[in-house]
């Protein structure tokens, strides 16, 4: 299947990519407890090596949000399946994606979560796909910027499928459509 796979970053340029983030944030948050909200599950590779890298108090949790049901495009429907076991209340706080692609998901996310009074709430992300944007967002972080590809690997699905692979890469639509005709769906 990996033949189907054309690779887009290496698990090299990730690793650096993430240890430059990192950087950036320990510097934004020096002296500070940082909490990160990782938004499942997509993020959870991502945010694994990122939480390894920073050097202030961290405390985790995680949120799972759901906007593309049982299809490859977002619905524009945000639904909150898991919500946060921490307060957010005064606390500083950094939500983890993968990709941002139309926006709409982050969107409601910080809202949501800004109307729990937070002391900061910031955005990083892994990728950036702003040519699919449907609202205004911008993240506080951002890995690398790419084009209009389907991507997995590092976090990142097509059907539950490819999220364990070490490096990004993008999924040739007649993959996508191999899985879709298995009755597969919710990539990316």
């Amino acid at each position: 299947m990996l033949e189907r796979l054309e690779i887009l970053f290496t698990e090299e340029q990730l690793r650096s990519k993430v240890k430059e983030l990192a950087e950036q944030i320990n510097r934004d948050y020096q002296g500070k407890e940082l909490l990160v909200v990782g938004i499942l599950r997509g993020a959870f590779v991502f945010m694994a090596d990122l939480v390894r890298n920073l050097e202030m108090p961290v405390i985790i949790d995680f949120v799972a949000v759901s906007s593309y049901g049982d299809d490859t495009v977002s619905s524009g429907v945000v639904r909150i399946l898991k919500d946060l076991d921490e307060t957010i209340t005064g606390k500083h706080v950094l939500l983890v994606e993968d990709i941002i692609d139309t926006g709409l998901t982050l969107k409601y996310l910080c809202k949501t979560l800004e109307a729990r009074k937070p002391a900061s709430l910031k955005v990083c992300t892994i990728l950036d796909k702003p040519s699919r944007r449907k609202v205004e967002f911008t993240p506080d972080y951002n890995g690398f910027t790419i084009p209009d590809h389907f991507v997995v690997g590092y976090g990142l699905d097509c059907a539950q499928r490819y999220r364990n692979l070490p490096s990004i890469y993008i999924l040739h639509q007649e993959c996508q459509d191999i899985s879709l005709t298995k009755g597969e769906a919710g990539c990316e």
